[in-house]
């Protein structure tokens, strides 16, 4: 049965914390350095709804990919949500570790996850970490589909092979060009466009894309780009990191029982499909207007006519 100390140790072997970006918030944030470890429970975010989960699972510690604190805090005050999370951690002796973009650069990263969920082989690093002789650490992946796809299928895939969520997959760019190259970056990835046009690949995948970046890559290129969930780009890294976790355990005799939540995080809960006609189609102000004046008068639709049709609710990770 492992200290903590102990378990740490082999986590900053996986994630060092001086590869973290200098802004970033990684490694232990509650935690006794000798108490033991049996139970690890790993997830995306440090949410109240997550801690609740290791206490009734009985997890000694919670590791998770997103910081508690990133921004720095004068208070855990539990009037505080987050305060409220490190009560609950300490009062059930959870020790809480986080690896975030130590996790993003490392190999196999974050990227490497994402790549995997879709079947896609990695060639190279897309921002390779220049201190890595290998060439293999660094932040995104360009990699290879196993045989061309249109974006539309492309899509499909990503939309079949990543945990289910409320945005699903967006797509900018022409859905019937081909793909055989694919750039992805797990989490926001709106500010690596220039790298990816260097590296030539037909395709982006990624998440939290903004308008104007994204208007002005497509504009610039017939570069594809696939907008997935932040939550549902990263829960893959979950899977890989228990694998590595359970490794560890192996080689060191541990017996560690390592699990992964599949509780959906993803701060968006619902779809409602437009259904207004676009301004193409729509017939012109001053013909709706006339007909409206001639027309007999109407009482406001009712709420529930108001009421999108079809409503899109996250379901488990696949």
């Amino acid at each position: 049965m492992p200290r903590l100390s102990e378990v740490i140790a082999a986590l900053e072997n996986l994630w060092p914390a001086e590869r973290a970006e200098s802004w970033d918030a990684v490694g232990t944030v509650v935690g006794d350095p000798d108490q033991a470890v049996t139970r690890i429970l790993v997830a995306v975010d440090p949410v109240q709804e997550i801690v609740d989960e290791a206490v009734e699972l009985g997890a000694d510690l919670l590791i998770t990919h997103h910081p508690l604190y990133l921004r720095g805090t004068t208070t855990v005050a539990a009037t505080h949500f987050k305060g409220r999370v490190v009560h609950t951690l300490i009062k059930n002796d959870i020790a809480l570790h986080v690896a975030h973009t130590n996790a993003d650069t490392a190999d196999p990263g974050v990227s490497d996850a994402l790549a995997g969920a879709l079947d896609l082989r990695v060639v190279r690093p897309l921002v390779p970490d220049p201190t890595d002789p290998a060439g293999r650490r660094g932040l995104g992946r360009v990699c290879e589909l196993d045989h061309p796809l249109t974006v539309r299928e492309l899509a499909a895939r990503a939309a079949e092979r990543l945990p289910a969520t409320a945005q699903g997959i967006r797509v900018a760019g022409d859905p019937e060009a081909m793909v055989r190259t694919i750039a992805v970056s797990g989490g926001s990835g709106d500010s690596l466009f220039d790298q990816v046009r260097a590296a030539g690949v037909d395709a982006f995948l990624t998440a939290d894309l903004r308008h104007h970046p994204a208007s002005e890559a497509v504009a610039r290129s017939p570069l594809a780009l696939l907008d997935a969930a932040h939550w549902a780009t990263e829960w893959p890294w979950c899977e890989l990191a228990a694998t590595q976790l359970d490794e560890i355990s192996d080689r060191h005799g541990w017996d560690l029982r390592v699990h992964v939540s599949k509780t959906v995080t993803d701060p968006w809960t619902a779809h409602a499909p437009s259904s207004h006609p676009s301004p193409a189609t729509a017939p012109p102000r001053s013909a709706s207007r006339a007909a409206s004046d001639s027309s007999p008068a109407t009482t406001p639709p009712s709420s529930a006519s108001r009421a999108p049709s079809t409503s899109d609710t996250p379901g488990a990770p696949n």
